[in-house]
């Protein structure tokens, strides 16, 4: 890892030297004796044998399921092989923030390849370098949407729960009213009732819609897009990135903002992160967008350089006036993702994006015809459904005998399923088979 460090043992002697200092240890003589670490109390050293197979042993405590019904927000995907190989490489993964842009072409670059993939799926004219997840993202984008005599936030009630709760708690913060837009009984926005609330209300900021929502339904973005902006709002919109590749795009539909959890394009479940919230917006807009923006540009000497373009210097500096508390951003799991779609193309990227609809699809039809399993919402939907269930507890644990992982519990009577590419037909076989005979075979 040593080759990426820029300052060498005879740079920091020099260094030491000019400010008449003989040693690190003299450097920071002025902190208190009281307050250094001196005995820390570490376990003994290991041998690599030694310490792999502690670490194996740790890793055995999880349990590890072969095979996955479950998104809810981490989705299981496939990663080719070659994505790992690329963001191992040593300057990527000893990385950090490319402030010094003469030494940072490659970060710079990799990020600047990132945000137009980013615009090109969600059809945004910017995207910034990321955030930290797909809850954050939400909760800044609403942000960006309030003026001085727009406060008051809408979400719909049909969108992730967390995401839900990250919102209200950003809003919290900032002094703006968050009002939840119902669902109807189909699963899907009562967009009738938005258009009465927004109507109504001079100080709505912005409406916030996940789509698919959290139940996998298709929401109808485009009317709601156009209420929206009748009533002087702005509209963002949260989406799965992955069902970009077969689903309009948030640009398309007239979304002002796009944001979603980055998850699924090449990075792990790994227990929850880390991960990335992306970002996007139209132009107009772009100047309030948190975090940092690469742009591309040309050297004295013609070539071509990255830099970074835009970035809300009072979110490190001066922060009593900050509109946002990013200050950093998820640049290795940015870059996985633009290795991820790189890697996959435009063809490959659509042909995931197919299978895992035509898969649901199918896994979908398969579990409703087992007595007890129907599907609760008759609408369309993309890699995630709910299904009714006689017991979820039971039910989760039966498959759990067999190595699968079920749909995330909603209720004792509901799961949310959710199949990815990474799915068989013979695992969806199996499940349904499990299901009809209660673990019986």
């Amino acid at each position: 890892m040593g080759n990426f460090i820029p300052n060498t043992d005879a740079d920091r002697s020099a260094m030491l030297k000019v400010i008449g200092k003989s040693s690190i240890e003299e450097l920071f003589d002025v902190v208190p004796k009281s307050v250094m670490l001196k005995d820390i109390n570490l376990p003994a050293e290991m041998s690599e044998m030694e310490a792999e197979r502690a670490m194996r042993e740790l890793a055995s405590r999880n349990t590890v399921y072969p095979v996955i019904f479950r998104g809810a927000g981490a989705y299981k995907h496939y990663i080719p092989a070659a994505v790992k190989r690329i963001t191992s490489a040593e300057t990527f993964i000893t990385a950090y923030t490319p402030y010094q842009a003469e030494i940072s072409q490659g970060i710079l670059q990799s990020i600047f390849e990132y945000q137009t993939m980013i615009c090109e799926i969600t059809g945004m004219d910017v995207s910034n370098a990321s955030v930290y997840d797909g809850a954050s993202a939400a909760a800044e984008a609403v942000n960006m949407c309030r003026e001085r005599a727009r406060q008051t936030i809408y979400v719909s009630e049909t969108t992730h729960p967390q995401i839900i709760q990250t919102i209200k708690t950003y809003c919290f913060g900032f002094g703006a009213p968050v009002k939840i837009v119902p669902a109807r009984k189909n699963g899907t926005t009562d967009l009738e009732k938005l258009k009465e609330l927004l109507t109504a209300d001079s100080t709505a900021a912005c409406f916030y819609l996940q789509n698919p929502n959290f139940y996998g339904l298709i929401e109808d973005a485009k009317q709601a897009a156009g209420i929206t902006h009748q009533a002087g709002s702005l509209f963002a919109e949260g989406v799965n990135p992955i069902s970009l590749g077969v689903m309009e795009s948030p640009g398309a539909c007239g979304a002002d903002i796009a944001v979603g959890e980055g998850q699924p394009l090449g990075l792990q479940i790994a227990f929850g992160g880390p991960y990335l919230g992306f970002m996007a917006c139209k132009k107009a807009i772009m100047r309030k967008m948190p975090g940092r923006i690469v742009g591309e540009t040309t050297d004295a000497q013609g070539r071509r350089a990255y830099v970074l373009t835009l970035q809300a210097r009072e979110q490190h500096i001066r922060r009593e006036k900050a509109s946002s508390n990013v200050c950093s951003n998820e640049a290795y799991c940015a870059l996985t993702a633009a290795c991820y779609m790189a890697v996959l193309g435009k063809e490959g990227f659509a042909e995931v994006s197919a299978q895992c609809h035509s898969k649901a699809a199918y896994a979908a039809k398969a579990i409703a015809s087992v007595k007890g399993f129907e599907l609760v919402y008759p609408g369309e939907f993309f890699h995630e459904f709910v299904t009714a269930c006689p017991d979820t507890d039971a039910t989760l644990a039966t498959l759990e005998k067999h190595g699968i992982l079920g749909g995330y519990p909603l209720s004792k009577t509901r799961l949310l399923w959710c199949v990815t590419e990474i799915n068989t037909k013979a695992e969806i076989d199996t499940l349904v088979s499990i299901l009809k005979t209660g673990g019986s075979k």
